[in-house]
């Protein structure tokens, strides 16, 4: 990969993780219906402010005033989401010019999310924060950061190291597995405004089992604070969204500590160990206490970059348990192959 490659490819992990970050500050903030259209706000590029663009935008959108420190908040986002977007467009360029070297296989799939993100993104506002396109959302938007991850990693050669045994690499599975699951609720608390539902810890409404319903909790298929027949969501189903996110904390603390301990005491394996608990801490710390600190608007936003970077950090264990033992083991790798080299020229 050349220095310019290699460059967009950086810039564009970075700004994956600025747009989640920034996702999280637009939704917890209840800035997501700051513009009331898309992809522009109030029919304009930019969030109108002069005397003409405020009456055009109340002729246009008379049943929503314009608040501009919540539509520049949204815009803001967009303009980022834009930019990142036109660095993938860059990375499956240059990595068509190159399919003679490697199949460019993983481009086009984060070019297909992308696609989908501006979709669901436009959903997003159009069907009013509905719940599960929220989600949604939010997990396009770690899935491009975790292909991102994926390709960075490819281009940095791992040391040569013994292959893990199968147990360790069925266990980072697992692991990686349980910590999108827990994305997925974290994102079904924070689309349901369920993070107040239980303001005390451990406990939840000083209770180790409180009153819940789980039927409506997770009924997909219904708009923001309703159930599936538009009536008023209980307090109960609320409860239900966030005790479960919590309650599978307890999942992911025991195969990802499992897993960074374990690869901390294996040779040539604790710098993956080290990155997967210090990333399991911080994240355990930030959402300890986010409950209680009653939900501080920056330490919440930091509760959805640290689970970012938990990803990112169990990911990258996976890859390289996986690879390693392949590179090992298997016979000479193929062009065609995930973390395959280019072929060398004939000398």
């Amino acid at each position: 990969m050349s220095r310019i490659n290699r460059l967009v490819l950086e810039c564009a992990l970075a700004l994956a993780l600025v747009v989640v970050s920034l996702g999280a500050y637009v939704r917890l903030s209840d800035a997501g219906l700051g513009c009331p259209d898309w992809p522009g706000c109030y029919g304009q590029l930019v969030v109108p402010e002069q005397a003409p663009d405020l009456a055009a935008a109340r002729n246009a959108f008379p049943d929503r005033p314009v608040e501009a420190p919540k539509a520049w908040k949204e815009m803001i986002h967009r303009y980022a989401a834009s930019g990142l977007g036109l660095a993938i467009l860059a990375l499956v360029a240059m990595a068509w010019r190159r399919r003679a070297e490697r199949t460019p296989g993983l481009e086009i799939a984060l070019l297909a999310v992308v696609c989908a993100q501006g979709l669901l993104g436009m959903l997003t506002v159009t069907r009013l924060l509905k719940p599960v396109i929220v989600t949604g959302h939010l997990l396009g938007g770690l899935s491009t950061l975790a292909l991102l991850a994926v390709l960075w990693l490819r281009e940095r050669p791992a040391p040569s190291r013994r292959p893990a045994p199968a147990w360790l690499r069925s266990l980072a599975l697992a692991a990686l597995a349980a910590v999108f699951v827990q994305i997925a609720l974290g994102g079904w608390v924070s689309s349901n405004y369920a993070a107040a539902a239980c303001p005390d810890f451990p406990t939840c409404q000083g209770r180790w089992w409180p009153e819940l319903d789980t039927h409506h909790a997770f009924t997909l298929d219904r708009e923001l604070g309703a159930t599936a027949s538009g009536a008023l969501l209980p307090g109960t189903a609320l409860t239900a969204i966030h005790w479960a996110h919590r309650l599978f904390a307890g999942v992911v603390l025991g195969l990802v500590g499992t897993l960074g301990v374990a690869l901390m005491g294996r040779v040539g394996w604790r710098g993956e160990g080290l990155a997967v608990l210090v990333a399991l801490s911080l994240q355990l710390a930030l959402g300890i206490g986010n409950v209680l600190l009653h939900w501080p608007l920056p330490l919440a936003v930091a509760h959805n970059t640290g689970a970012a970077l938990l990803l990112c950090a169990t990911l990258a264990a996976t890859l390289r348990l996986f690879t390693q033992g392949a590179v090992q083991t298997a016979r000479p790798a193929r062009t065609t192959g995930l973390f395959a080299p280019p072929p060398q020229p004939l000398r």
